[in-house]
């Protein structure tokens, strides 16, 4: 659109480099940046991250489970975006909520190659039948962003807040929120979705802290893509034990904490257990394994 065309290279340098040395004016000590793009900018953003003094502290890689093909067949089909994760300078501390990471991914290290499908379905948002805006991002990235480096009451910043996605996360998280953006049709859209996001319960919002043949998915990816949500009760199939969902993955039971399957474990007093399959959700009607979610989740995003 208009509003990303730059007639020279050099124009889009000082216009990055202009922002991202606001960004950093206003930063708390202990605050990051991050900020996503295409091989078309990503790498002169980089670029000027370093030269303004920010430290970066990861490249993520979002790997599109559901890109869209190259119809030309002219080059690789693009299937991926980079984030750049920095804080205010090399020596600076910030939020790294390592714990709720691993319990997001099944209790392992979370890395660095993030896959999720683009926004789709129900969440791309649309006027007049067509795009609200051309490169909306899904909820679950910036869930997972949020998760990862901010905690509940801390502001978030996002200049150019499009139709608010940050915004809408933000309140389901209980972060505050500002938002910065100069198409009033975009504004708009924002403004009504933000009004219909729902925060979660603030106990759902407490997170651990720290002390294949077929793709794997985390237990984390069903509560960031919404197929479960934080506060969401399961239960073992004869409905004996209970434990509610949180918003890293973690489920917590008579005071104790930690993954589908360490806590399906603990309950019976067994030294394993497959959470997936010992854990139930209800329908409405009946109770279905986790495992149902998964599968429907596997087929949502198929290549």
């Amino acid at each position: 659109d208009a509003w990303d065309h730059f007639d020279s290279f050099a124009a889009y340098d000082a216009f990055t480099k202009a922002w991202l040395a606001e960004a950093r004016r206003i930063l708390k000590p202990d605050g990051s940046l991050w900020v996503i793009g295409s091989y078309h900018n990503i790498f002169r953003v980089g670029a000027s991250l370093q030269d303004l003094g920010y430290w970066i502290l990861n490249d993520i890689i979002w790997r599109k489970a559901n890109p869209m093909p190259n119809f030309k067949g002219t080059r690789f089909t693009n299937a991926h975006e980079t984030l750049i994760w920095a804080s205010k300078s090399e020596k600076a501390k910030y939020t790294f909520n390592y714990r709720a990471m691993k319990n997001l991914n099944d209790e392992l290290q979370m890395r660095s190659d993030w896959v999720m499908p683009i926004c789709g379905g129900q969440e791309r948002l649309k006027r007049n039948g067509s795009k609200a805006h051309p490169t909306q991002k899904p909820e679950a990235l910036l869930y997972r962003i949020m998760l990862a480096t901010t905690n509940p009451g801390d502001v978030i910043l996002d200049p150019f807040f499009g139709t608010g996605t940050t915004g809408a996360v933000a309140k389901r998280l209980g972060r505050e929120w500002i938002g910065c953006e100069k198409e009033d049709s975009y504004c708009e859209v924002a403004e009504q979705r933000i009004a219909e996001a729902l925060p979660l319960d603030e106990s759902s919002l407490k997170t651990m802290q720290s002390p294949k043949s077929k793709p794997r998915v985390a237990f984390g990816t069903l509560v960031e893509t919404g197929y479960l949500k934080p506060g969401d009760e399961l239960c073992s199939k004869n409905r004996k034990f209970k434990v509610k969902v949180r918003a890293d993955g973690s489920i917590i039971w008579d005071g104790q904490e930690g993954s589908i399957h360490k806590i399906g474990a603990a309950v019976q007093d067994a030294p394993s257990c497959n959470g997936w399959t010992y854990w139930h959700y209800s329908d409405g009607k009946s109770l279905k394994p986790i495992d149902n979610l998964r599968q429907t989740y596997l087929l949502a995003t198929e290549p």
